[in-house]
């Protein structure tokens, strides 16, 4: 079975693939300073390491990546692929300087284009909130970053000392009627509105109304409010690792 893993700056997720189908999945908080033997501890604790067959995976972090080959190499005995420069992704980059692109970019962009066709825009709710961009060619033209939720979020709780950290949901109104209330709405409607304008300004500069697809943590709690995302695919950074290591193997 495939392991694979999307190390990103807040959290990892892990898929555990049967061919190509994910039967087990988990979400852990990214520790920078995990060395390659606790990794290999974490792991044991959520799965049978000896199960594993192989690893792919995408880190946002380098320094992880050597620990995650260590754990590769020491704990599971297994090949671990690692996604960047030289892997085969079946989408052309074309982007100034591939090697600048995260990893976690180019593979939601294999899935999105293997599941949903292209054009399509990738919509990503993590620590950034990213749009990838796949033109009607097939092509990975770029995108845009914008700050993460829960990253502007923390900044604004550190600069204003009367506002309180609030539980990402849904308000009962747009209109707030106490603070808590208003951040929430703030979020919601706020980041919906901010995907909203994104999208259709890549759909002007594209000439084309190409898909919107969002995936990430807080993507379902953003996208119903949302005028322009048709669909949220939980689980695409992780097939898209799934893709990149079958075409790869």
């Amino acid at each position: 079975m495939l392991l694979a893993v999307d190390v990103g700056n807040t959290q990892t997720v892990l898929g555990l693939y049967d061919g190509d189908r994910l039967i087990d999945h988990w979400r852990v908080a990214t520790e920078r300073t995990r060395t390659g033997d606790e990794l290999g501890v974490l792991l044991s604790g959520l799965l049978d390491v000896e199960s594993v067959d192989a690893i792919c995976l995408a880190s946002t972090v380098p320094a992880l990546v050597r620990e995650w080959q260590e754990l590769a190499a020491r704990w599971a005995h297994v090949p671990i692929l690692v996604v960047g420069p030289g892997v085969r992704t079946g989408v052309p980059i074309r982007y100034d300087d591939p090697r600048e692109v995260g990893p976690d970019r180019i593979v939601n962009a294999v899935a999105a284009k293997d599941r949903y066709g292209a054009p399509v825009i990738v919509v990503d709710f993590g620590t950034s909130t990213n749009f990838d961009v796949v033109s009607s060619e097939g092509e990975y033209v770029g995108g845009v970053i914008a700050p993460g939720i829960e990253t502007s979020m923390e900044a604004l709780f550190a600069r204003a000392a009367r506002l309180v950290k609030v539980d990402y949901v849904e308000p009962p109104t747009v209109i707030g009627k106490t603070t808590v209330g208003g951040l929430q709405s703030g979020v919601v409607y706020g980041f919906a509105g901010q995907v909203d304008g994104i999208v259709t300004a890549i759909r002007g500069e594209l000439g084309v109304d190409a898909r919107a697809v969002a995936t990430g943590g807080l993507a379902e709690l953003v996208v119903p409010h949302s005028s322009v995302v048709e669909v949220v695919d939980p689980f695409l950074t992780l097939d898209g690792l799934r893709l990149v290591w079958e075409r790869n193997g």
